[in-house]
């Protein structure tokens, strides 16, 4: 594996699919991301056991 030098290249990006899922994300509130999953289910289950009064 060589330096990359500043210059990457996806073409999800450059099909427009990387602003595409994160526009549908937004939308619906719900992340198209492993980890944003994880992170919404986990706060949900903490939301269901302690209440939503722990919100800002």
């Amino acid at each position: 594996m060589g330096k990359k030098h500043g210059f990457s290249f996806s073409w999800k990006r450059m099909l427009g699919i990387s602003g595409l899922k994160g526009k549908v994300a937004k939308k619906t509130g719900i992340p198209l991301t492993k980890g944003g999953v994880e992170r919404k289910i986990g706060r949900t289950i903490i939301d269901m056991i302690f209440g939503e009064s722990k919100k800002k």
